[in-house]
């Protein structure tokens, strides 16, 4: 009887490991406070999307790891020695940059938090805050929205208030069409021009005409005041 040949045991390939992708939302810590940077980099590494990728002592050594490192989200204490944190937003102002900034403060001055906002500041998290509440934070203002708790809010919504929100002169304001609608709503979410032509199909320049009349019809004098003129009405594209 003729044997047959045994055909050679292929054994499974071993499964592939996880790759790292580039995918994760990277971030810098400055705080003078080496304990705090310490508690702060073991909770958020613990997330599988989050990346440490740099800490700072001190705001003069943020630009240098902004210009090396160019992390997404920049986590920015007010109360720094050297160069504290609102000198630093207001030094980054006009610089062309991707990284947002969270301002991660315990201050409960006011003033500082509207301070942060016009500097450019994505979004404000008190230091009490949990620690959830600080993951979805940097969750949403890399997703392009700006993040203010209910503290925060109203603290700003405070120092920009209108004296006229419910008088007849804001019912005598012109609509919005619903193109301004949609740009105003995208700009409260944080999106710069550029990104707006970008989702909506339009020239840069046309959205500058358009907020240039949003800003006439509402009498609003920055992106700012536009922004929670926009959070606080809930206004959103019809």
């Amino acid at each position: 009887m003729e044997q047959r040949e045994r055909s050679p045991t292929v054994s499974a390939a071993p499964a592939p490991q996880p790759v790292a992708t580039s995918d994760k939302i990277r971030i810098a810590i400055a705080d003078d406070h080496t304990i705090f940077r310490d508690g702060l980099r073991r909770l958020l590494s613990l997330e599988n999307d989050l990346e440490i990728v740099a800490e700072a002592r001190d705001g003069a050594e943020v630009p240098d790891i902004l210009k090396d490192q160019e992390p997404d989200i920049l986590l920015l204490d007010l109360k720094m020695p050297g160069l504290d944190g609102l000198s630093l937003l207001q030094r980054l102002q006009n610089q062309k940059q991707k990284t947002r900034v969270i301002v991660l403060t315990a201050s409960d001055d006011e003033n500082e938090y509207v301070q942060a906002m016009k500097y450019g500041t994505c979004g404000i998290v008190l230091k009490q805050t949990a620690t959830d509440l600080l993951i979805k934070s940097i969750r949403k203002v890399h997703g392009g929205e700006i993040w203010l708790d209910a503290k925060t809010t109203a603290a700003v919504m405070r120092q920009f208030a209108s004296p006229h929100d419910a008088g007849p002169r804001e019912r005598d304001k012109p609509r919005l069409s619903n193109r301004e609608l949609e740009i105003v709503a995208l700009v409260a979410q944080g999106f710069k021009n550029k990104e707006i032509a970008e989702r909506m199909f339009i020239s840069e320049q046309t959205v500058k005409n358009h907020l240039h009349n949003v800003f006439d019809k509402l009498g609003v004098s920055d992106r700012l005041e536009l922004a929670l003129y926009a959070i606080h009405r809930n206004i959103r594209p019809v």
